[in-house]
């Protein structure tokens, strides 16, 4: 987390030097000599999000009193490898889930009679995607 504060502080200086040094080079165009706000805005908002993040990541880095074991050189791969919850490698159901997102979306682009159909397929899918692991095979 160290390195990732550290790297967003950097990130927020070269955005804020950048937007320094567009705003004086829109200032010294022979053509127009004036401000070019869209890219002075969209560069200084940049540099003040990424010192945003850096500023939480180094407060989260130092509320948690210890290194991640990320930061650590002497750490192994699985020290940082937690549990992230079950997932089914055989279920069918977030294809078709996929596929009903996919009759909502073209509903919305042809014709919005079929989001209809594609809003009660994907509640289908929703509803056995929850359930698989209540009956058949599976259920436990």
């Amino acid at each position: 987390m160290r390195a990732n504060a550290i790297l967003f502080w950097i990130l927020a200086i070269f955005f804020f030097l950048s937007a320094v040094v567009y705003t004086g080079w829109s200032l010294l165009d022979p053509m127009h000599q004036k401000v070019e706000w869209a890219g002075s805005v969209a560069l200084t908002l940049s540099a003040i999000l990424a010192a945003f993040i850096a500023f939480y990541v180094g407060r989260s880095h130092a509320s948690q009193g210890g290194e991640l074991p990320e930061d650590r050189l002497d750490a192994n791969v699985d020290d940082g490898d937690p549990e992230l919850g079950h997932f089914s490698p055989w279920s069918w159901w977030p294809v078709s889930l996929a596929a009903g997102a996919a009759l909502v979306m073209l509903g919305l682009a042809v014709g919005f009679w079929i989001c209809f159909i594609g809003v009660a397929f994907a509640l289908i899918c929703i509803v056995g995607w929850t359930y698989e692991y209540y009956r058949g095979y599976f259920a436990r």
